[in-house]
């Protein structure tokens, strides 16, 4: 790599002398420079074309996020909202027939009757969600649950997975904590048996932060037994 003076700056305003101090400094700070920059030219190819395609795919990331989605491609292939589904709005008025055919055949205030009126607000009830929750609806009319981390549909599965691994390491690590508190304890198998309901709401309450207790446990080589 060549270094290149400027012309107004390589004609300074008095001349100093050959040989002189400032002379020779210079020289050897425009020397050293020129050596820096030519002795890793490998190195400054590759970090200028790691910029270029850093700067590349922030552009075109970009340019992706921003556009406007069309909305036949807006959700997955194949399914429909369910609240602009033909088929979906077919099968809950099947449902209703049914249930109202069925109504008729009791007296309007007999338990029965009762009982039907009740599951049919509950019919509707349960399809005027599914169609305000944004569920998608196939061919069959029925909802589809999607499961591919779709960010639009964590509500789906994501939130209610997450939620279910939750509550169960929560019952989990109760229970494990309960046999650990009572297996010093003179008869043991007597509290697996006949619960030991102060200990065990103790425990449930201090559950709830399991995932930091288990992960403390783990660093500390407490998680799990040593003789296994």
């Amino acid at each position: 790599m060549s270094l290149t003076i400027p012309t107004n700056l390589s004609k300074p305003m008095l001349k100093p002398k050959l040989g002189s101090p400032l002379t020779s400094r210079s020289r050897s700070m425009i020397l050293c420079s020129s050596a820096s920059q030519n002795s890793n030219p490998e190195k400054t190819s590759s970090a200028s074309t790691s910029l270029q395609a850093f700067s590349a795919a922030l552009a075109l990331s970009s340019i992706i996020l921003s556009a406007p989605v069309p909305a036949a491609m807006a959700d997955i292939a194949g399914l429909t909202p369910c609240k602009e589904s033909k088929q979906f709005a077919k099968r809950e008025k099947q449902q209703i027939k049914k249930l109202e055919s069925s109504l008729k055949l009791y007296a309007p205030d007999s338990a029965p009757a009762l009982a039907i009126k009740a599951t049919i607000e509950k019919t509707k009830r349960r399809f005027d969600n599914y169609g305000k929750a944004g569920l998608l609806c196939g061919s069959d009319g029925l909802p589809h649950l999607i499961v591919s981390g779709d960010q639009r549909h964590w509500g789906e599965f994501i939130t209610p997975g997450f939620l279910f691994l939750y509550i169960a390491g929560w019952i989990g690590w109760v229970g494990r904590s309960y046999l650990i508190a009572i297996r010093d304890d003179k008869k043991p198998t007597q509290k697996e048996i006949i619960i030991d309901v102060p200990l065990a709401s103790r425990l449930a309450f201090r559950g709830f932060s399991w995932p930091i207790a288990a992960y403390r446990e783990f660093v500390n080589g407490d998680l799990i037994a040593k003789d296994v």
